[in-house]
């Protein structure tokens, strides 16, 4: 029987706030989440669940306006487990490869289920019921501290395609810590997913990254849409505690078009300003009350993963870099990783007709 996390709109943290532009927060005091997350993970590596010991990574943070953070992590590059072959992004969920039903029960840490009493109940689909609890459990090769999976009911044996209840339950993920550390991501297939089993990753990351800032361009406000400004190019939605069921929903919508476009896509969920700070104070620029959740779609990568200096996926779009060698993490500058992520993402005139395209899908 595994431990449940019963959570409620109660255990929310609103009040949370980057100290000049480092890591420290004004709300510092851990949550009930964070000590679940963070005493079982360290409770699994102590136990030798994992496929290596993950100790202080080599981070620095390279010269340069995008303030990339690379870390070097060698042994999750050897350790790790093959990833699947993928051939399409609508790919159907196979029973006999991997999948998380197939983990050792020590790798789960619980299971969240949110107390309808205390916030806003988690809808079903009417044609295709949603499980109601979320399983977490340690990434046995983590990529930095805390490292962990959000499995929506192994058992629905569902394929790598996002649905609303993954959405929603990732963002309150966040909102259930005080860090600001704590990171939320997401690939598709196509789009450096190794296992198609829908699951999203979560780890903690003592560095601050310029996507929780970043300048948007509002597309359609209304809907909390709007467009990243800097490099590299992507969407951007914001959702604060009363807003998570209807923010959830319109980017479902937005994942539901890529992934009938057959267009991969990356998501990163984190505590960032509002959007359209630039006419606000210092306050609003430092708050991190809500979540900035980016939405990057890109060229589709099929077959085998190719081995390179860095995977171009959720973490390093959004500004963090994890080196599988000492030489690439000892020499790659900004430009050299601004080359590597530009092609990966959509040719500009593709990207431009996207973005029409979806203002016009969520706007009408």
């Amino acid at each position: 029987m595994s431990i449940q996390f019963v959570y409620s709109h109660q255990h929310f943290v609103t009040d949370v706030y980057r100290i000049s532009g480092n890591n420290s927060a004004k709300n510092s005091a851990s949550t009930k989440f964070d000590t679940a997350i963070q005493g079982g993970w360290a409770d699994r590596m102590a136990r030798g669940i994992f496929r290596y010991h993950l100790g202080d990574l080599k981070t620095r943070v390279l010269l340069g306006s995008h303030g990339y953070v690379a870390q070097l992590n060698i042994q999750r590059g050897i350790e790790r487990r093959k990833p699947q072959e993928i051939m399409s992004i609508k790919q159907e969920f196979n029973a006999k490869q991997f999948n998380f039903n197939k983990i050792k029960h020590d790798e789960i840490i619980f299971e969240m289920i949110k107390d309808k009493k205390g916030g806003t109940p988690l809808t079903n689909d009417a044609e295709c019921p949603q499980p109601q609890k979320m399983v977490v459990l340690v990434n046995v090769s983590p990529l930095e501290f805390g490292h962990c999976l959000f499995v929506p009911d192994p058992a629905h044996c569902r394929p790598q395609i996002l649905t609303k209840f993954a959405i929603h339950v990732g963002i309150e993920a966040v909102l259930l810590s005080s860090d600001p550390g704590f990171r939320v991501g997401f690939n598709s297939l196509g789009a450096f997913a190794s296992v198609n089993h829908l699951h999203l990753h979560g780890y903690y990351l003592d560095h601050p990254l310029k996507i929780e800032s970043k300048p948007v361009k509002p597309l359609c406000p209304e809907k909390g849409f709007y467009r990243i400004l800097d490099f590299p190019a992507g969407f951007l939605f914001y959702a604060e505690s009363e807003e998570v069921e209807k923010v959830a929903q319109t980017i479902c919508e937005v994942t539901d078009f890529l992934v009938n476009d057959n267009i991969a896509h990356n998501l990163f969920l984190t505590r960032g300003s509002p959007p359209c700070v630039q006419t606000q104070g210092e306050k609003d620029f430092c708050s991190r009350k809500g979540v900035r959740v980016a939405v990057w779609p890109r060229i589709s990568c099929f077959g085998a993963k190719e081995e390179s200096a860095f995977n171009v996926a959720l973490c390093e779009l959004a500004g963090h870099l994890p080196f599988k060698s000492k030489k690439d993490f000892e020499r790659m500058t900004e430009k050299d990783v601004v080359d590597v992520i530009q092609s990966y993402l959509l040719p500009e005139d593709e990207f431009h007709q996207l973005e029409q395209q979806l203002t016009e899908h969520l706007c009408s």
